[in-house]
Formats: structure tokens, C-alpha cells, sequence
């Protein structure tokens, strides 16, 4: 029984088991209207024998028309069942993801028209796939070179799409939760999939549908967002976030604010001391010459600082930018550093300070390849800062010395003062532009260029300079530069 049932319910959910069900009907309803319209005048018309035959005839027939169906059933699976199976296994096969399946049915029937445009259809849909697997390849490669972070969120705040960048990034932020002090905006979801730094930009997107560019400060990093809607029609379905690192853009920024800022400083006193005493001079409100000598010297003074300003503006510039010219020699370096002491010996005179040099005198400190009027220019500048910062009462020593440094020869040279000293806190910022700007530098005057000079020349002769400085107690500045000098 349950044989039978599954072989009916075979047939019926088959074309062919359907069209031989018709046609055994169509088989058993003409029976039928001969049995019950021609059987009955069979006896009446015909003899007891010959009645007889007739119905067996009848009888055959129809075993004979049963047969003939159940042949013209199987023919028709062939031509028809077949071809729709192949269609059917194919359609499976390009749900699955083979779009290169392809059928093979020579019939020129509608199924085999059906077969052509099915083909034609998975061959076009391979192509289709082809290119937007081509065009997925090449914007992946895009998001993984680029630089900046892509993040890109659902309309839930869940991370769909990244880089590398931004995977780094996100597990970066995700343990400031706890620590990022944020107001939630009213009306609108929390969205706990999105870091701290992003989700109040999130949710200003996500409400007002446009797109937003914030500068987001994380520690002492800057970062600029640019976040934009995902939207389809007037739904908006998730938003892209690409964030940069601008930390160095924001300094360079912050550094030509200051650069400005104190030119206009630096520039402005000696300006207005000059226009003033050129003034008093010209309207004769100094009437004795000891008064006008001093005016007038002021005067000399103050546009010898403008000239140097303009000098060390114009040498870290030069340096900054690798413009700067060099003319490498063979040097006595020991003569460089008597000179510059003879230099400052009258002024630290003047001021009270004792000036000591310790150099070898049986001995020559030989630079093969240095520039002797750069070289100068930074003992200089560290005899000048020096001075400035050392108070009466107190020394400055300039020691130099041939010192070999992992086999290789170098000069050490030190300028070591015992003035004030620089806090600690201070001390990796002293060879930035303007360090004098500083709450501890702000009662001296100079540029606050010196030691920025200082360092870039030290480097452009290879060289390497450290300091190291108590409070209240000194600095010392050192300095290694080597013998043979590089190319």
C-alpha cells in the first residue's frame, strides 16, 4: 500500500506521470462510452458467438490502448521529462554558485529554445559575477593600501566593512569606553558597536542624514573623521567612517602659530625701541651727548638683534628645508675652540663669570671633514646661551678631548655651565624653534632659535649632541663628532 502511494504520488508531481494520468483517462472514459453505449446492443445485433469475440476485441483494445499510453508516457519522459530534469539540476547548480554550468540539448522544440536561453542566461550571469568579483578584488586592494582607516557601520552601529588600518584602529579605541566622558543625545540609540571616539559623529549622521567632518582629539593623537551616509532611497542603512591621523599636521600647525607669534614678538620690541629713541632723537628731547651716545646705542643694539633674528630665521630655514651650504675641510678644532674662548672672555668678564678652556695642548683635535665656520657658529651659540643663563659668581667650562666610541675616532666637546639649569620636564623640548618661550626660559632674552641651529648643524656633520642639566645647579651640553667624517 504504501508502495503504491508514493509510486502515485511520483507520478503526479511528475509532467510525464500527470500527462499519462490524462491520457489512461481519456483511455478509460472512451471505454467507457462503448461499454455503456455500444456493449449492450452487442447481444442485440450480433449473434451469442459472435457477441462473444467482440468483446474479447474490446477487451484487447483496451489492454492494447493501456499498453500504447503507458509506452507514449515513457517516450514522452525522454523527450520531455529528461531535458526539464537537466534544466532543473542546472538551476540548482547556479543557485549553489556554478554559474559555468551550461546545458547540452540538441532538440530545436521549445525546450531546447528554453536550453539556449537558459545557457545564454548563466553565461552572462558568469560574466556579470566575473566583473563584480573583479571590481570587489580591486577595491579590496585599494582599502588595504591606503593609508587611512575605512570603517564602515549598519544602521545597528555593527562594523561591516574595515581595512587593516581601521581593524587597528578599532582595537585601539575599544578600551576607551570606560574612560571617554561623552553626553548620549536624546532620541537617538546608543549604538554600542562603534568606538567612543566616533559615536556621538554616528549618531549625529544617523539622525540628520549628512555627512560630518570633526577633528577627534584620542590622547595625545589628533584624528580628522570624515563620516558620510550609506543611504538607499530615503533610508539610510549604516554610514562610512575614514579617519586620518593628523597628530603631525595639528603640530606643524601649532608650530607655525607659535612661529608667527613670536616673530611678530621678537620683532616687535626692537622695532618699537628703535622708532622711540629715533623719535626722542629727532624731536632733540635729549639735550647732552653722553644721553644721545646712549640712545644712539641703544639703537645700534637693537637692530643688531633684528640682524640676527633675521640671520637665524634665515639659517634654521635653509637647514629645514636642506638648502643649507657646506664647506667641508680639514680642520683644527682646537683652534676653533681658543677662538670662540677669546671671543666671550671680555663679556663674561663684564659679567662676573669665569670662563675656563681644557684642551689638549700637546696634541692636535683634527676633524678630517667639517665646516670650520659652522662649527664656530654652534660654540657660539652655546657660549651665548650659556652666558645668559649663568649668574655672577659662577664658571663656564669648554673641554674638548680626542675619544674613541666603538672603535671609531670622535671629538667630544662640552660646554658645561653652572648656571640655573633646566627642569627636568623641559629637557627633550630645548632643541625645538622657540624654546625660550617657556615659563622657565621667559627672563632671557635671544631668539630661541640658538639651539635648533645647534642641532641641525651638529647632524649635518654627522655628528651628536645630549644634555644634561640639573636645576639650580648647571647644564652641560655634549657634543660627538667624528674624525673621518661620512660621506
Amino acid at each position: 500500500m504504501k508502495l503504491w502511494n508514493r509510486l502515485a504520488r511520483l507520478l503526479w508531481h511528475s509532467v510525464v506521470g500527470k500527462l499519462w494520468a490524462t491520457i489512461m483517462l481519456l483511455v478509460a472514459v472512451v471505454l467507457l462510452i462503448l461499454g455503456v453505449f455500444l456493449l449492450q446492443y452487442i447481444d442485440i445485433w450480433f449473434d451469442e458467438n459472435s457477441s462473444h469475440a467482440i468483446k474479447v476485441l474490446f477487451i484487447i483494445t483496451a489492454i492494447i490502448g493501456f499498453l500504447l499510453s503507458t509506452f507514449f508516457a515513457f517516450f514522452l519522459s525522454a523527450k520531455i521529462q529528461q531535458p526539464l530534469l537537466q534544466l532543473k539540476n542546472a538551476a540548482d547548480s547556479v543557485s549553489q554558485g556554478d554559474y559555468s554550468t551550461r546545458i547540452h540539448i540538441s532538440s530545436s522544440d521549445e525546450i531546447g529554445q528554453l536550453a539556449i536561453t537558459f545557457n545564454n542566461m548563466t553565461e552572462q550571469l558568469d560574466k556579470l559575477i566575473h566583473a563584480l568579483n573583479h571590481e570587489k578584488n580591486h577595491l579590496s586592494s585599494i582599502l588595504r593600501s591606503m593609508g587611512d582607516s575605512v570603517i564602515t557601520f549598519d544602521s545597528e552601529g555593527q562594523v561591516i566593512l574595515t581595512n587593516p588600518s581601521g581593524q587597528l584602529l578599532i582595537s585601539g579605541w575599544s578600551s576607551l569606553e570606560s574612560a571617554w566622558e561623552q553626553e548620549p543625545m536624546e532620541d537617538v540609540p546608543f549604538f554600542p558597536g562603534v568606538p567612543m571616539p566616533l559615536r556621538q559623529l554616528f549618531q549625529h549622521v544617523m539622525k540628520d542624514g549628512k555627512d560630518l567632518t570633526e577633528k577627534v582629539h584620542v590622547h595625545s593623537s589628533v584624528w580628522s573623521v570624515v563620516m558620510a551616509p550609506l543611504q538607499s532611497g530615503n533610508v539610510i542603512r549604516g554610514a562610512v567612517a575614514v579617519i586620518r591621523n593628523v597628530t603631525e599636521e595639528h603640530k606643524l600647525d601649532k608650530l607655525r602659530r607659535d612661529f608667527v607669534a613670536n616673530i611678530s614678538h621678537e620683532i616687535r620690541t626692537p622695532l618699537s625701541m628703535l622708532q622711540g629713541y629715533s623719535e626722542a632723537l629727532l624731536d632733540d628731547i635729549v639735550a647732552s651727548p653722553e644721553e644721545r651716545r646712549e640712545l644712539v646705542q641703544v639703537i645700534h643694539d637693537e637692530s643688531l638683534r633684528m640682524g640676527r633674528l633675521v640671520n637665524d630665521f634665515l639659517d634654521i630655514a635653509r637647514m629645514e628645508a636642506g638648502h643649507v651650504e657646506m664647506n667641508f675641510q680639514e680642520i683644527e678644532l682646537g683652534l676653533v675652540v681658543r677662538r670662540v674662548h677669546r671671543k666671550f672672555q671680555v663679556y663674561a668678564k663684564e659679567r662676573e663669570v669665569a670662563l675656563h678652556v681644557k684642551a689638549p695642548e700637546d696634541k692636535l683635535l683634527t676633524l678630517m671633514q667639517a665646516d670650520e665656520d659652522r662649527l664656530e657658529q654652534v660654540l657660539t651659540n652655546l657660549m651665548d646661551n650659556a652666558l645668559r643663563h649663568t649668574p655672577a659668581g659662577k664658571s663656564i667650562t669648554i673641554a674638548a678631548e680626542n675619544l674613541l666610541v666603538s672603535g671609531e675616532p670622535y671629538i667630544q666637546l662640552k660646554i658645561s655651565d653652572e648656571g640655573v639649569g633646566i627642569p627636568p620636564e623641559d629637557v627633550p623640548y630645548i632643541f625645538e624653534r622657540f624654546y625660550k618661550a617657556d615659563k622657565a626660559r621667559k627672563r632671557t632674552g635671544g631668539t630661541g632659535l640658538g639651539l635648533a641651529i645647534v642641532k641641525n648643524l651638529i647632524e649635518l656633520h654627522h655628528g651628536k649632541i645630549q644634555v644634561d642639566s640639573t636645576a639650580a645647579t648647571g647644564t652641560t651640553f655634549t657634543i660627538l663628532l667624528p674624525v673621518e667624517g661620512k660621506e
